[in-house]
């Protein structure tokens, strides 16, 4: 197992109920998410960094 650092923008969904489904599963193609937060927002934007895990 692997632990990789990454860092990805992503619009923000119309709902906040959304928003969460939409990080996890934007992170589920990188890894398995340890650990992740929101760090920026701008324009709409959201700047994610991430620790994942993959083998």
């Amino acid at each position: 197992m692997n632990t990789a650092f990454i860092t990805l923008a992503l619009p923000i969904p119309a709902t906040t109920a959304e928003f969460h489904t939409t990080i996890e599963t934007a992170l589920k193609h990188h890894g398995d998410p340890l650990r992740w937060a929101i760090t920026r927002i701008e324009n709409q934007i959201a700047h994610i960094e991430a620790i994942v895990t993959t083998t």
